[in-house]
């Protein structure tokens, strides 16, 4: 199954994990937008096309068609006082940039990714907004909250993924992806052999207080202990199990990226590491910063989970015999 003659555009398209799953089953990108310099220069340097800039400077008409809309857009409270029903009520957000090419185009799939909270956010309505916006603009809409260390990467990043398809497609039962494996992937698995002394962490305040091998639940973190007072950075974690989520803001000694028992010895986890617990290929270009390099892999998607969705909807489409697009 694949996506051959099916174009996509990549909104907020951050360094391309939207892209890069897409592209494993041939579709072709064919517009990307995305406003940070240093993550613009990345998709470049890896897909040889650089992005357009702010979205909300692009007229809808300057975009080419697409059967594919996917955005990774940033998550904000809406304002539902007018009660249109409709994606009026995104403006002032930039979902109302995705609302409106959506609208103009009518692709036949969006795929939406945005963190786990948005289900949560401003009490449920933020959510709310956006399922009522698609259903307006003629979608069918489903969401999950799914865990990437479920998909073959050791890090436990709990993800919103709403999927929507034109109502012209049919009833397509859609499915999201569960479990592809029962034996999951841990931190261990993408270690690096031979790493820099820059980072490891060297400090007389970090203890312990947990067995690293007393884990429950190897798709979740297991933490054992904690350097200063154990804040937002300053943890320790076993690599045995499934690490934290990578994170683009943050401080503390293992910013980004938590601190991890290897050999006896406190590190974070190298930008490479980080690739790895995203599901990149190591061919990936990243940065020569390793600051800019872990802000960009952090905002990222997990490469696996967004291929598994993508899988599901072929399989989806493929089983509707009232699809009427292009055969797929």
């Amino acid at each position: 199954m694949n996506l051959k003659n099916w174009s996509f555009i990549d909104l907020f398209a951050g360094i391309g994990g939207f892209h890069l799953a897409l592209k494993s089953f041939k579709a072709s990108c064919v517009f990307s937008s995305e406003w940070d310099k240093h993550a613009k220069q990345t998709y470049f340097n890896n897909f040889g096309v650089m992005p357009f800039g702010d979205i909300t400077k692009i007229l809808e008409k300057d975009i080419p068609k697409h059967d594919i809309l996917c955005a990774g857009f940033p998550c904000q409270a809406f304002s539902i006082s007018g009660k249109q029903g409709g994606f009026q009520d995104t403006r002032g957000t930039l979902f109302f940039d995705v609302a409106r090419i959506i609208n103009y185009h009518q692709p036949k799939i969006v795929l939406l990714e945005n963190v786990k909270n948005f289900s949560r956010h401003d009490g449920g309505k933020t959510l709310e907004v956006v399922m009522k916006t698609m259903n307006s603009l003629g979608y069918d809409t489903n969401f999950k909250v799914i865990r990437s260390s479920y998909f073959g990467v050791p890090q436990a990043r709990d993800r919103i993924y709403i999927v929507g398809f034109k109502k012209s497609l049919g009833e397509l039962h859609f499915k999201f992806p569960l479990k592809n494996s029962t034996k999951p992937k841990v931190v261990k698995d993408i270690l690096d052999k031979d790493v820099s002394d820059q980072f490891f962490i060297k400090r007389n305040d970090i203890s312990y207080y947990k067995d690293e091998h007393d884990i429950k639940d190897q798709f979740s973190p297991h933490q054992i202990g904690k350097i200063n007072k154990g804040g937002q950075g300053e943890r320790i974690y076993s690599i045995h199990s499934s690490g934290i989520t990578l994170s683009a803001n943050g401080g503390g000694a293992a910013a980004k990226t938590g601190a991890y028992l290897i050999n006896k010895k406190v590190r974070r986890l190298t930008p490479n590491e980080c690739l790895k617990m995203q599901g990149f290929p190591r061919s990936f270009k990243l940065p020569e910063s390793n600051n800019i390099a872990y802000k960009q892999l952090g905002n990222s998607v997990s490469v696996p989970v967004i291929k598994s969705i993508i899988r599901n909807i072929l399989k989806s489409i493929n089983a509707s015999k009232r699809f009427s697009g292009k055969e797929l």
